[in-house]
């Protein structure tokens, strides 16, 4: 076999061994193309720099869609955790989500493993500077020690690490994340070959030794009896659960902070770049929500084998000795010691305008970008592209077509419509209310979206797509029994509905009992009209298809509604500019993302439904734009 490594020739080179550049090499290499994954520390790949979790609200949704698809966080979020809690619980399954607590040192020792496991994966320690391209198209990559490395795709997947500058106080040095040098030299490189770089913030906690905080003064948050996890794969390892505790920010804690407002770096103008809505700084906390007397403090902790402990919503950019003040404030916190002070990261950008939906860049040809380097914030959001990235390198590659999800059949197609289609000015966070068909998009349902796609893809090995679809004909089968099987009215079945404020005065079907909101599956069992024999994740997916019946069919409906203007293409070499009867503000933007049809082009901000029927009007007198149905 001819070692093209030993020529420094790859069909891809990931730059990145974060979240994004993990899904994206091993998905590649699980394709069969020979990877370069550079990293700048291969001691930190997978790192966890800020929250020691995976999941969360619509966070929990990506990870499972990863899964779905064929990805690894999932497989290694369930592998490595220390407390797993589904949040909202008592909401509907739309709106659920799990989170678990991750062991950071276990959670990157288990991604390691995969990727030195992996076969077609390099693993090398570089700081790439520069993109190499011939005829638009990419042709390789430089590092800083200016060893070319020959490649026809990149996916770049750098996180906060692009001219990367901490702030700790007033005082700043260059560095992607506290411990790691920036990189630079690649903005420069992409900045020559047409892309727009900008400038983003985000920040992280100080971290505290355990054993300087009183535990008794705070409230206990354990984890889940009932466990769930992340992956569809089978053999999930139970593992003891550890708990999370809560403290909250006081009058005196507030105080400290107003009166050192002039030593924040954001508040003196010094940070250009935009911080998070979702995820603000204690201080823009203070500032921005006077009214609130307090604010919840999350204790979590960072792992088993160290006495690091996260402080979960205490993010700064405030002096070290100021932090230290603050933390005293807190009940439980009095004695603390500081491992780590927290500290804010500016960080540059690429505007996801500038890629299609395969997550491609319109400049270049070949060139990939995922994770926050297009303006995302979040391991679970990094992942997702990342694994989108690599899996469309691949096609690129091979002359296929590229892998595009829709908002309609995943978040991980929200996430990028949003993207690629909106303007962007701050870190973009996931949520449940960016998704219109929300409670169609159900993390407890990604499989049955997405796990047909991921075996098509050759990610999801023939085993696990047994598994699926069996899975898949219980649930069915399980639906049609409800809905088929009649519990007669007597005297025992009432006496136990009438525990749950439920009386029948005549045989009703099970379905129809299902709907009513006090019944669930579990009455069932009690009235001796279960399937004793099916797991639980097949009997919760037939009990949520009956209860939501009409909302799901409600939501379908707008589905295909939405997709009467996907049928309207817009050509790519269009001139808007030529267009009469829109606004100069709407040519700019039509110009600018190029949507690739009517549905698309009506979620850009500012297009109003007036444009969209200009253009829909043009598109109908060229029948070759308008797709058959």
């Amino acid at each position: 076999m001819f070692m093209s490594y030993l020529k420094n020739e790859f069909d891809i080179i990931v730059v990145g061994a974060g979240h994004a550049g993990c899904e994206a090499a091993i998905a590649a290499a699980r394709l069969g193309c020979k990877v370069l994954l550079c990293t700048l520390n291969v001691d930190n790949i997978a790192l966890m720099p800020c929250n020691p979790a995976i999941g969360g609200p619509a966070k929990s949704t990506l990870v499972r869609e990863i899964d779905a698809l064929g990805g690894v966080m999932a497989e290694a979020a369930d592998a490595t955790y220390i407390q797993m809690k589904m949040l909202n619980s008592s909401k509907g399954p739309a709106v659920q989500a799990l989170r678990a607590q991750s062991d950071k040192k276990e959670y990157m020792a288990y991604m390691r493993n995969i990727i030195e496991n992996t076969d077609n994966i390099y693993l090398k320690q570089c700081c790439i500077t520069e993109v190499l391209t011939k005829d638009g198209k990419v042709a390789g990559a430089v590092d800083e020690f200016g060893i070319e490395y020959r490649a026809n795709a990149i996916v770049l997947t750098t996180g906060t690490s692009l001219e990367g500058k901490i702030w700790v106080g007033l005082k700043s040095y260059s560095a992607g994340r506290l411990g790691e040098k920036a990189a630079i030299g690649l903005s420069g490189s992409l900045q020559k070959l047409g892309i727009e770089i900008k400038k983003l913030k985000t920040g992280t906690p100080p971290r505290v030794d355990k054993r300087t905080i009183d535990y008794s003064k705070m409230t206990i948050q354990p984890g889940d009896e009932v466990l769930n996890f992340y992956s569809f794969r089978p053999d999930r390892p139970i593992r003891k659960q550890y708990p999370c505790y809560l403290t909250r920010t006081n009058e005196k804690t507030h105080e400290i902070i107003k009166n050192n407002l002039d030593k924040s770096p954001m508040y003196q103008g010094l940070i250009h770049g935009t911080g998070p809505r979702y995820c603000p700084s204690i201080e823009d906390k203070i500032v921005r929500f006077s009214e609130n007397p307090s604010h919840h403090i999350f204790i979590e902790p960072e792992g088993l084998g160290t006495y690091e402990v996260y402080i979960q919503g205490f993010s700064s950019s405030l002096p070290a000795d100021v932090q230290i003040q603050m933390l005293r404030t807190l009940p439980g916190l009095e004695n603390a010691h500081v491992i780590k002070p927290a500290y804010a990261v500016e960080y540059d950008y690429v505007p996801a305008v500038q890629t299609t939906h395969s997550l491609m860049s319109k400049k270049i040809k070949g060139l990939f970008l995922g994770g926050q380097i297009n303006g995302t914030s979040g391991y679970e959001e990094a992942a997702a592209q990342g694994l989108v990235a690599g899996i469309n390198a691949v096609n690129y590659l091979n002359s296929s077509d590229m892998l595009e999800l829709s908002r309609s059949n995943s978040y991980i197609g929200t996430l990028i419509d949003d993207l690629v289609t909106k303007d962007i000015d701050e870190p973009y966070r996931m949520l449940t209310s960016r998704s219109e068909y929300r409670l169609l998009l159900r993390q407890d349902n990604a499989d049955a979206r997405l796990c047909e796609l991921g075996h098509k893809l050759g990610l999801i090995d023939d085993a696990q797509y047994k598994r699926f679809i069996d899975k898949q004909e219980a649930i069915k089968k399980e639906f049609e029994r409800l809905s088929q099987t009649k519990l007669s009215s007597d005297e025992r079945v009432n006496s136990i509905l009438s525990k749950y404020g439920e009386h029948i005065d005549r045989g009703i079907r099970l379905s129809e009992l299902l709907k009513r909101p006090n019944i669930n599956y579990g009455v069932l069992k009690e009235l001796g009209a279960a399937d004793d024999s099916l797991p639980r994740d097949v009997y919760e997916q037939a009990e949520i298809l009956i209860k939501y019946d009409g909302y799901l069919k409600r939501q379908q409906l707008q589905v295909e509604q939405a997709a009467k203007l996907e049928k309207y293409k817009l050509p790519s070499d269009i001139d808007y500019s030529k267009i009469t009867h829109i606004s100069t503000e709407t040519k700019d933007k039509l110009s600018k993302i190029r949507p690739k049809d009517l549905a698309q082009a009506s979620r850009i901000g500012g297009v109003k439904p007036a444009d969209i029927s200009v253009l829909m009007v043009l598109l109908q007198r060229h029948e070759k734009f308008v797709t058959k149905v």
